[in-house]
């Protein structure tokens, strides 16, 4: 049982006869948000934005983040969790057994119903280097759970320039393009001069000291001098991921 199904079902109900006006605007209400006392869940998000609330497990205990994707599964065919650890997911697979553990990018997914995916229409997912493929791998699963298709391009960062023009046309051939690069953030620069398309970029905490964590990729990202360049924030594969989606289901 969905939160769309349940509309449906009470929206039927209503022109049966079977509830009133105020019984089926009461459901319609009920039926929008579930009260966990520690968490207020937003179900009609998947109607208004066009795919479920999803969890940010990281500074929750266990057992909230545990009971709130439970909850969720049951109202959602699609559920995702993100910065999960391992020690969550093993507590949840006797409540969601069809959930998978993805320990790199630290998601949980639930994918009981496949969105469609155009296969004109690709996303590109490019890092620097292999440090920073964690986080590629969050923007690259989400954007996948989200009905698009995605390429990954990894360690073709500047230090070897001549790997990522090799594969300068495939990168071209995506509809929008995520870079993920610490240090000095520069791909987002170089791949942003190469293309007509998005780039959307993500800066990551991969770097020495005066990589302060990620905020010196984040200045040289947000300073880029090619234009269409957008930025997120340090280590946000999935604000990536998500607004790559956003951008690549636009026709």
């Amino acid at each position: 049982m969905t939160y769309e199904t349940d509309m449906s079902e009470a929206l039927a109900a209503y022109k049966a006869g079977r509830l009133t006006e105020k019984e089926v605007l009461d459901a319609f209400h009920n039926l929008g948000m579930t009260d966990l006392g520690f968490a207020k869940l937003d179900h009609n998000r998947s109607l208004r934005r066009g795919f479920p609330e999803v969890v940010y497990c990281e500074g929750k205990s266990i057992q909230q983040a545990k009971t709130i994707l439970t909850v969720l599964a049951s109202r959602h065919a699609n559920v995702l969790g993100t910065r999960a650890s391992e020690e969550l997911y093993e507590a949840l697979r006797e409540e969601i057994p069809e959930a998978s553990y993805h320990p790199q990018a630290r998601l949980i997914v639930l994918e009981r119903e496949p969105l469609p995916k155009d296969l004109d229409h690709k996303i590109a997912v490019v890092t620097a280097g292999t440090s920073d493929v964690s986080v590629a791998e969050e923007a690259a699963l989400t954007a996948e759970l989200m009905g698009n298709e995605v390429m990954r391009i990894y360690d073709v960062g500047v230090a070897g320039i001549h790997r990522l023009l090799g594969h300068v046309e495939e990168i071209r051939s995506a509809n929008v393009i995520i870079v993920v690069a610490g240090m000095e953030g520069a791909l987002a620069s170089v791949v942003g001069g190469l293309v007509e398309k998005p780039v959307i970029a993500v800066p990551t905490s991969v770097g020495y000291g005066a990589n302060f964590r990620g905020l010196s990729a984040l200045l040289g990202m947000l300073n880029s001098c090619s234009a269409g360049v957008a930025v997120v924030n340090i280590d946000n594969g999935f604000g990536a991921g998500r607004m790559a989606s956003i951008i690549n289901h636009l026709r």
